[in-house]
């Protein structure tokens, strides 16, 4: 039995190097099972990987895709706790693009009612390092002021829908007023939108001069250089990736002299280190997706077919939240 799945066949900047294909059915291991997977969210690591460009470099031929949700299809000998038809979150460092993905039991959670399969499979990743950073690092309180860079991509989104739940007053600054706009109208932020210029004096404008608690940058480049001469005494700026293209260095004084600390995410690698929390934080998230209290958005949902145009509008900064390949469709 044969399925279409999306390989990345060489590592290029122009998405040449990727392809549809027909490859067998994977067949789970003892501890694994095989997903008929429903949904894939694309994210920008997915991006950079076809590159070559992101810190985890497959061998190649490799399916990319982090984060999916399906159903169960079959399980290996030793997984129990689960049943063929269950509707499952799943995924790994690769093999989302795909019609089936064969993952570890340990890596699949129940999808929670409230959310489509296109809704689950965009929750993982991004709500999983909105948590990590702003939760467990940042130490976030209610009332606290928080600055949201990239605040209508996939982590930014997710970080400005976090924290309302956690009770911070939410400072989000996106590229266009058209994205503004739609983050206003999906998580009524209502402390403040800022666009990219000005950042700093909106920031101490809308502070009465204080200056941000929390800064959280998955952007990096010139936002990140801003952030350092608005983030408040005692304040928090995480660095959660650098969007922009360029990794932005750091005079030690800086931080020193006006007293901020700067913490570096990775909610993957804080969940391996620290096994109980990491599966703490995944509880967390999912608790909270259960009972409505976050909402992933999808910007749009394609066929398998229209994979490069997925891959392409994320490569544009056109998407607002996560583009998502459904691979039956």
């Amino acid at each position: 039995m044969t399925m279409r799945a999306l390989e990345v066949l060489a590592l290029t900047d122009d998405l040449s190097g990727l392809s549809l294909t027909e490859r067998p059915v994977p067949q789970p291991g003892a501890d694994e099972v095989l997903v008929r997977i429903e949904a894939t969210a694309l994210g920008f690591p997915d991006l950079l990987m076809t590159q070559g460009l992101y810190q985890a470099k497959p061998s190649l031929p490799f399916v990319p895709g982090m984060e999916s949700a399906g159903v169960i299809a079959a399980l290996g000998g030793n997984v129990s706790g689960w049943a063929v038809g269950d509707r499952v979150i799943c995924g790994g460092l690769t093999g989302g693009v795909a019609h089936y993905g064969v993952f570890s039991a340990d890596a699949v959670q129940p999808l929670p009612d409230a959310l489509t399969f296109a809704q689950g499979a965009a929750l993982r990743v991004a709500y999983l390092t909105a948590w990590v950073a702003l939760q467990r690092l940042g130490q976030a309180q209610p009332g606290e002021w928080l600055v949201v860079h990239g605040a209508a991509g996939g982590v930014g989104l997710a970080a400005v829908d976090l924290a309302r739940e956690l009770g911070l007053r939410t400072i989000a600054v996106a590229s266009s007023a058209e994205k503004l706009a739609t983050v206003r109208d999906l998580y009524q932020t209502g402390a403040g939108l800022v666009g990219p210029t000005g950042i700093r004096q909106a920031v101490l404008d809308l502070t009465d001069g204080r200056g941000a608690d929390l800064v959280y940058d998955p952007v990096g480049g010139d936002a990140f250089d801003e952030a350092c001469r608005y983030t408040a005494f005692g304040g928090r700026l995480l660095v959660v990736g650098f969007a922009s293209g360029r990794i932005p260095t750091l005079a030690a004084n800086i931080p020193l002299i006006k007293g901020f600390a700067v913490i570096g995410v990775r909610a993957g690698e804080y969940g391996r280190r620290f096994p109980t929390r990491g599966r703490e934080n995944l509880d967390a998230i999912h608790a909270l997706a259960r009972d409505g209290r976050i909402r992933p958005h999808v910007h749009a949902a394609l066929p398998l077919d229209q994979w490069r145009d997925a891959f392409a509008a994320m490569r544009d900064r056109q998407v607002i939240g996560r583009t998502v390949i459904l691979p039956h469709a």
